[in-house]
């Protein structure tokens, strides 16, 4: 595996690979002593340009958990903010030895721009560019969803992929790189996802993605679903009104305690709600729904730490072994971005 930046090129095999693997590192996290010394010696970079708490902290968990040196670099406060670009950024890491750079830009395309040039030898993890793709989040997310799936079945999560569970994801589509990264990701492990949204927070092309496309929740809900995942509102991107008010968009699109309700009004006494957080409580979702038994959003962040052991595991351990058709782990960032909205 050298370079993890984009879930529309992993394989069904790929993806299975990293989420059984992560079910190993999550065990990890039930031990005495979390931690194991798998990557000794390596020095794994954070590399920030946007502010993150999250998943910033997430990364560096799961690094400290392999035994790795861990390098915390934010753009604030650096010779970022004095005008030093990507380039001599990376090269600057470069020469201090780094074998893994996760960053997170505000450009789409920054982490793929970084794993196709020269300027630094090491792993190069995306944890989220711009409105594109944010890989691991979609990676904790199918995990989340793939234990509770199996559970149902009352089968081993081992192997298993998603095949039959219905996903709704819904909320601020267009400036959401976790809903990018999930249609791709769910899909291959062959879910059936809906995307739920007005039409003002939807992207452009968005009929050629793998996924229904719905403008009306509570139908959605009245059709049947097992995962709801509510999108935050990203106000931080957004430069216009795409909505009235967020009194008519928490109405129309949030999920609030009557939505709640109606899952046992439908039968769905499994359905899980999702959220990648941080959350907008009383915009998005409700109190009620964020804390409710069906609530898995601490789920997600547990199992954030042990997906990302998991994708740095692969990146660094030096087990080169792929299965058969392997392409995407070993992807090596000639993958043109295809949304930058």
């Amino acid at each position: 595996m050298k370079h993890l930046l984009s879930t529309q090129d992993l394989s069904r095999s790929n993806a299975i690979r990293i989420l059984d693997t992560a079910e190993e590192m999550a065990a990890v996290g039930d031990r005495e002593v979390k931690k194991l010394p798998a990557l000794r010696g390596r020095t794994v970079v954070n590399l920030f340009f946007e502010d993150s708490t999250r998943t910033r902290i997430s990364f560096e968990a799961a690094a400290k958990r392999l035994s790795a040196d861990v390098i915390n670099f934010a753009a604030k406060g650096s010779s970022v903010s004095k005008g030093e670009s990507l380039k001599d950024t990376a090269q600057t890491l470069s020469a201090m030895g780094a074998d893994a750079v996760v960053i997170r830009h505000w450009a789409s395309g920054a982490p793929h721009r970084l794993a196709a040039t020269d300027w630094i030898d090491a792993g190069v993890i995306n944890a989220g560019d711009g409105t594109h793709e944010h890989p691991t989040q979609a990676l904790l997310d199918a995990f989340t969803m793939r234990r509770h799936w199996s559970r149902l079945a009352g089968t081993g999560s081992e192997g298993a992929d998603l095949t039959g569970m219905r996903v709704a994801i819904a909320g601020d589509v267009l400036h959401s790189r976790v809903a990018r990264s999930n249609v791709w990701l769910l899909r291959t492990l062959g879910a059936d996802v809906t995307l739920v949204a007005p039409p003002t927070l939807l992207p452009i092309g968005v009929e050629k993605w793998p996924c229904k496309v719905s403008y009306n929740l509570d139908e959605t809900l009245e059709g049947g679903v097992d995962a709801v995942m509510m999108l935050r509102v990203q106000g931080e991107r957004m430069n216009a009104s795409f909505f009235p008010t967020t009194r008519e968009y928490s109405r129309r699109w949030g999920f609030d305690d009557t939505r709640l309700r109606s899952l046992d009004r439908l039968g769905m006494k499994d359905t899980i709600i999702m959220h990648p957080g941080p959350m907008n409580r009383g915009l998005e979702i409700s109190a009620a729904a964020a804390d409710s038994p069906r609530s898995t959003v601490l789920d997600q962040v547990r199992n954030g730490v042990s997906v990302r052991m998991a994708a740095l595991y692969l990146l660094l351990s030096g087990d080169t072994r792929e299965p058969a058709a392997t392409p995407a782990l070993a992807y090596a960032g000639t993958h043109s971005t295809k949304e930058t909205n």
